[in-house]
């Protein structure tokens, strides 16, 4: 059996869900104040960058966040969370996304569930200016 850089970018994708999944899930299973935070920290340290774009606005306001990214990893395959940032800059949803090398981002398919932890992940990180 061939695997193909699809299958290679789906496996990387499914394998950080569930990583995030394991993170969110000791996150809110923790009563020890101090573990709860090492676990925070651990979100925290978790992607290689977290970023933000604003939308469209009139030249006199500031620019405020409008949509983040997450990303996971890079290279060959690479995966990122996305979405978009309600009004106090707090993530309103959060889509799985993966490609690689001359494959286009490909959204990777997520259950409810599956959703509400990749949400739960990114509320970890702050997003306003």
């Amino acid at each position: 059996m061939t695997t193909t850089k699809t299958d290679r970018a789906f496996d990387q994708a499914k394998a950080q869900l569930e990583s995030i999944i394991e993170m969110v899930a000791a996150l809110n299973t923790q009563d020890d104040d101090f573990v709860q935070e090492e676990t925070r920290q651990a979100i925290q340290d978790d992607p290689l960058s977290v970023e933000v774009r604003s939308g469209w606005t009139i030249l006199e306001a500031p620019l405020e966040p409008a949509e983040y990214t997450i990303l996971l990893c890079t290279g060959g395959p690479a995966v990122r969370i996305i979405g978009t940032l309600g009004r106090y800059q707090e993530p309103d949803d959060a889509r799985l996304e993966y490609q690689d090398w001359g494959i286009p981002w490909t959204p990777y398919p997520t259950t409810t569930e599956d959703e509400d932890a990749l949400v739960e992940y990114a509320r970890q990180f702050y997003f306003g200016s």
